[in-house]
């Protein structure tokens, strides 16, 4: 079962005093390109944070953001006490019978009254955090097989198609083979000189056996059914379907060339681009 590698999750989590959201966005790229945005409180937690979603999406243009949103009475920063009672004293020196709260509301002011203390990772929520990187991971997982199982349904409607006007090239074939023999016959008709019936149909017989293309129908249909069989395996990825029709355009090349026959040749094309609608999404394939 095939995989997209474009996707999107979410997952949140309500905790006592702040709320986690993991959002999880994925493109398809050739190698894992990775960002991860998280508060820097967690950046020591990056590196496994890291692998952890390699392990679980592989490969794609990957943006993974954890957002903290503080919901309850929570703050680092505080009073630096013994700063603001220095100069609460220091003013008292200097202003005389001065009013408290003044002197409060001017100490608080001045530079290093507040303080910012370094938060410290707390296990319990980052236990929790866990959780909800998981949910995140597996909620792009189930998009990505959903996107998939859409594109497997694309496939099998581009490769019915690609059968169906290798099959109408086919029958094409008889109409193809007269029309050159006929063709070759008028031309040396035009040139009114006397040739040798049999050394004609050797020559035109080997002429033909260039322009068969029997063969490439026969490895056309196998890489076809190689292709349907890879996508329905567990084994399926963009990079080896991706091989696959390389090995489909060469085939169908190769008739084009052969064809030497207008309506013949309006099939192939048509082959073509049906083949290059494949090449577009397998990019999409994990």
């Amino acid at each position: 079962m095939i995989q997209s590698m474009t996707g999107f999750g979410k997952a949140t989590l309500q905790l006592p005093t702040k709320k986690i959201t993991v959002e999880v966005k994925s493109l398809n790229s050739k190698g894992l390109d990775l960002n991860v945005r998280m508060p820097s409180i967690y950046r020591e937690m990056e590196l496994s944070l890291r692998n952890e979603i390699a392990l679980k999406l592989e490969r794609g243009k990957i943006d993974f953001s954890v957002y903290i949103e503080v919901t309850g009475e929570q703050t680092s920063t505080k009073l630096n006490v013994p700063i603001v009672k220095a100069y609460i004293q220091q003013m008292r020196e200097v202003i005389a019978n001065a009013d408290e709260t003044e002197l409060m509301k001017m100490a608080v002011r001045m530079p290093d009254a507040l303080k910012t203390e370094r938060d410290e990772i707390d296990e319990n929520d980052w236990a929790e955090i866990q959780k909800v990187i998981k949910d995140g991971l597996d909620n792009i997982a189930h998009f990505r097989q959903d996107e998939g199982a859409s594109l497997e349904k694309e496939f099998q409607l581009r490769i019915g198609n690609i059968r169906q006007y290798m099959d109408d090239a086919l029958d094409l074939d008889s109409e193809r083979v007269q029309a050159i023999k006929d063709r070759l016959q008028t031309a040396i008709a035009e040139l009114k000189v006397n040739v040798d019936e049999n050394r004609f149909e050797q020559e035109l017989i080997y002429y033909l056996e260039k322009l068969d293309i029997t063969e490439e129908k026969v490895r056309l249909t196998t890489h076809l059914d190689y292709f349907i069989e890879t996508i329905k395996s567990s084994e399926a990825n963009g990079r080896k379907l991706g091989f696959i029709t390389q090995e489909m355009g060469r085939e169908i090349n190769t008739m084009g060339s052969k064809a030497n026959h207008a309506q013949m040749q309006k099939l192939v094309v048509m082959m073509k681009d049906e083949l290059e609608k494949i090449k577009e999404q397998v990019l999409n394939v994990l």
